[in-house]
């Protein structure tokens, strides 16, 4: 292993960067603005982050409209649809309610992020809000918000994002994958054949 020295105090991390300009500071509400609204609600695709005893959690939370529900200026509503029942970002915010949400729009390169503490509830009436097919989600997390502000753009520009086509045609598949860690007990070309048309009648 590579000998290394290691950052253990804050005041050598700010002597390697410069101070934070003005709008970097400036930018950020405590609640949601008319435009910050706006935006988020353009998003259909967001990242949710939390933390819990057994580690951290990062977590991809789509939808075929708004990705969140705006309940007023300080709680969002981010509904939990069907996914692998694993649970790991519920689980963390019924441990810790602390949250962390990136709001992402294809073609921008800007990111809105939310930093907050959430509860999760099966309440019917909430739940059926967001009834889709006759389907509804199991639980909805409510998010109280502490700080929203926007991320700078640089990370997505540099990574040419929403510009450099379609670049997974060589990665390996989900089934490959899934079959090699679980040393061929699962997963394969019969998984990624069925996946598609299971995905579809299970997406809500």
């Amino acid at each position: 292993m590579i000998r290394m020295e290691f950052i253990e105090d804050i005041e050598t991390l700010e002597g390697l960067y410069g101070q934070p300009g003005a709008p970097a500071l400036r930018k950020v509400a405590r609640s949601l603005t008319p435009l910050y609204r706006e935006w988020i609600l353009a998003s259909r695709l967001c990242i949710l982050s939390t933390v819990g005893p057994e580690g951290v959690d990062g977590s991809p939370r789509g939808d075929d409209g708004p990705a969140v529900l705006v309940l007023d200026p300080n709680t969002l509503a981010l509904p939990d649809w069907r996914g692998n029942n694993r649970l790991d970002s519920l689980r963390n915010i019924v441990c810790d309610p602390r949250v962390a949400l990136m709001f992402l729009v294809p073609g921008s390169n800007n990111v809105v992020r939310v930093n907050g503490t959430a509860r999760l509830t099966a309440d019917t009436g909430l739940r059926a809000r967001f009834e889709k097919d006759g389907k509804q989600p199991a639980t909805v997390a409510i998010i109280g918000i502490s700080e929203i502000y926007t991320q700078c753009a640089r990370a997505m520009m540099r990574a040419r994002t929403w510009t450099s086509g379609d670049e997974s045609v060589d990665l390996p598949t989900m089934g490959e994958i899934l079959a090699e860690v679980s040393q061929g007990e699962e997963g394969g070309k019969r998984y990624d054949a069925e996946w598609g048309a299971r995905a579809a009648k299970t997406m809500w």
